[in-house]
């Protein structure tokens, strides 16, 4: 009898054992059936994910780091014609130049990383991803506070917090249960090519923390009325914090003091 691989904790292993919640993921991950996507799988792992990601798929292209499960996972997948099983750093892998999607049940000590590779990607059209719990309610809004990373990105990318997948659904367990974060590119974004500079400066002033407030921190670039106004144009109160503002307040905002 084969004995079983160790987790290696230097590439935060955390296998999803919980099937239903894999055929949940995968409804959310692809949830037209018609619309058979090229995916990209980063971290397949055991292949959990994988086999009930594969009947949805055109084509799967699973990646896993750790030489030790290829073998076994090429195994379990011998049977779907539509799945390439790659061992590799997903990190290294150049994104195709075709649209495609992207899954998978991340290493939280790399998911920074790797939305950062998702976000850059030109022709992503979706992510979803299996994060600590924290990340997913931090990055989507659902604290009522807002990052700077969602805010920066929120004219050409949607955030969501889609499901939950709780920590004993994983072996070994961890030592908090995971979120499931849906990021959509739009197919047409909240503001033009021509604009994106001025966003960007906007967001970087904001976040700044000069003043203590996102109002002050605009003052130091704009005349005290014309923030005035534009924070009346939000509707939102000058005491609010930079965290407090939601993507919709940022937008208004931009419009009432972009050039």
């Amino acid at each position: 009898m084969a004995r079983p691989t160790r987790v290696s904790r230097a590439l935060s292993q955390n296998f999803l054992t919980d099937r239903a919640a894999a055929e949940r993921f995968a409804r959310l991950a692809v949830p037209d059936r018609e619309h058979r996507p090229l995916l990209l799988e980063v971290g397949a792992g055991k292949g959990a994910l994988t086999q009930t990601l594969a009947p949805r798929c055109r084509e799967l292209i699973a990646y896993e780091i750790d030489p030790r499960l290829v073998p076994g996972l090429r195994a379990r997948c011998s049977g779907l014609p539509q799945v390439r099983v790659i061992a590799g750093d997903f990190l290294a892998v150049r994104p195709p130049n075709t649209p495609f999607s992207v899954a998978g049940n991340l290493p939280f000590s790399r998911t920074a990383a790797i939305v950062d590779w998702c976000l850059r990607a030109s022709a992503l059209t979706d992510a979803t991803l299996l994060t600590q719990l924290e990340y997913a309610r931090k990055r989507t809004g659902d604290y009522g506070s807002w990052t700077r990373l969602t805010i920066l990105t929120w004219p050409c990318h949607e955030w969501r917090l889609v499901g939950r997948v709780g920590r004993y659904g994983f072996r070994p367990v961890p030592r908090v249960d995971a979120g499931i974060v849906r990021i959509e590119r739009r197919r047409k974004p909240l503001l033009d090519s021509r604009a994106r500079d001025s966003w960007r400066r906007l967001v970087a002033l904001g976040f700044s923390g000069v003043g203590g407030s996102l109002h002050a921190s605009l003052c130091r670039a704009h005349p005290g009325r014309r923030v005035d106004a534009a924070f009346r144009a939000a509707r939102l109160d000058t005491r609010a914090l930079v965290g407090e503002v939601p993507p919709e307040a940022w937008l208004r905002l931009h419009e009432a003091l972009a050039p």
